[in-house]
């Protein structure tokens, strides 16, 4: 297949996913339900979000900006002060999907088949990276030998390293120790992109708070970023400065978030009924806090979430699920301190409004991979450079092409 055939097939199988009416989405839509123990609107809006992105626009801008054209997928191509180039693709790839994050491994199944690499995906219990893969079939049956997808331990000895340790390329999503595993079952030349646990803050100007009713828009695109899936992910918002001299003051806001929290957990339900052992061990700490004068903490009877106010900068935030933590800041110099204090490791920095150049280099300095938009951290664009990285150039090694005189060799 060409290049231009591959990114048309992969494009026609995710428009069919993105049918709620799909029947093999609806059977995924149960079994990610089941194995994530999400509710339905929360999988649906993974779903969509996760398909819609991957068209055959979006996935040929991507492989242009990084490999200069999508012929050079097929052959070499002649570039301006550089030898012509030919981009092959890794024998064999390895991806580990994430036992959290729904269709993560999906993106990079997409960008590994773009340069026409073997695949071998490890897939949860849910099935959602099979049940793709079996559309993309359907779509061109020459994806049948390039796809594979199967289950095993994950700490098996014996079954791991037989399907990774062969791979060029391996793609990995988990804790620290469990990354190391890993590495040390690969080749000592294969490719490892890492994707460890990381979180997401965001930054509220004094500017973006100028009365209630914006400050009621801010709070309710901060609440949808803490709550969307259980505040599990990379991209899940847990902590939030807001700059003080604001109209409506950190306090405040922090009452107004708390309230969208509980409009948006109708929208968005939990199956809990009550906060996770984490997050209700940081609301009894708060509760103390709160009984000596410093901070509030809502955490309304019946939900699953917690939201506090937190005028200290002494501690990091808990990182438990659906808990929100907002402090006032003075300006972008306190943030970053609290940020190098505690040595976040973050994915994505969330912004209410385009930012102040000192509120961009603050989130430059932070080390997300991401600057977004507050109410959108849970909706990044396929086409973007998750952890930093690259979509189609680790899949791919150059070959390149000397310049040939006209002339034969004398």
């Amino acid at each position: 297949m060409r290049a231009r055939e591959i990114v048309a097939a992969i494009g026609d199988a995710a428009a069919r996913w993105c049918d709620a009416d799909f029947p093999a989405r609806i059977r995924a839509t149960r079994a990610s339900m089941e194995r994530t123990g999400y509710t339905e609107p929360v999988v649906d809006y993974a779903l969509d979000r996760l398909f819609s992105g991957i068209t055959p626009e979006a996935l040929t801008a991507t492989i242009v900006s990084e490999l200069g054209s999508l012929a050079a997928l097929d052959g070499f191509v002649e570039r301006a002060g550089r030898p012509a180039v030919f981009y092959r693709g890794i024998d064999e790839v390895a991806i580990l999907s994430s036992n959290t994050t729904l269709g993560v491994a999906i993106p990079y199944l997409v960008f590994a088949l773009c340069a026409k690499a073997r695949v071998t995906v490890k897939d949860r219990a849910d099935r959602l990276v099979a049940a793709f893969a079996e559309t993309l079939v359907e779509e061109r049956a020459e994806f049948e030998d390039a796809v594979r997808v199967e289950s095993w331990p994950g700490a098996d000895p014996v079954e791991s390293p037989a399907r990774i340790g062969a791979a060029g390329v391996v793609v990995a999503f988990g804790r620290a120790a469990t990354l190391r595993t890993i590495r040390a079952q690969l080749a000592p030349d294969a490719r490892f992109i890492p994707f460890g646990h990381r979180t997401s803050i965001g930054y509220v100007s004094r500017d973006d708070l100028p009365d209630e009713a914006a400050a009621r828009a801010v709070a309710r695109a901060a609440a949808l970023d803490a709550l969307l899936y259980d505040g599990e992910g990379c991209l899940s918002l847990h902590a939030l400065f807001v700059e003080q001299g604001a109209a409506v003051d950190a306090a405040r806001f922090t009452e107004l978030a708390a309230a969208a929290c509980d409009d948006v957990a109708i929208e968005f339900p939990s199956n809990n009924r009550e906060p996770a052992a984490s997050a209700l061990a940081f609301r009894n700490g708060m509760l103390f806090r709160t009984a000596q004068g410093q901070g509030s903490v809502h955490a309304r009877a019946g939900a699953a979430h917690v939201v506090a106010f937190d005028p200290r900068l002494v501690e990091p935030p808990p990182l438990a699920p659906r808990t929100l933590v907002i402090y006032p800041v003075d300006g972008p110099e306190s943030a970053l301190a609290y940020l190098r204090e505690h040595e976040l490791p973050l994915e994505a920095f969330a912004c209410a409004s385009v930012p102040r150049p000192d509120v961009l280099a603050l989130a430059v300095a932070s080390g997300a991979a991401r600057i977004a938009r507050l109410g959108a951290l849970q909706d990044p664009p396929p086409a973007g450079n998750h952890g930093g990285e690259s979509r189609i150039l680790p899949f791919v090694r150059a070959v390149y092409r000397d310049p040939f005189p006209a002339a034969p060799i004398a």
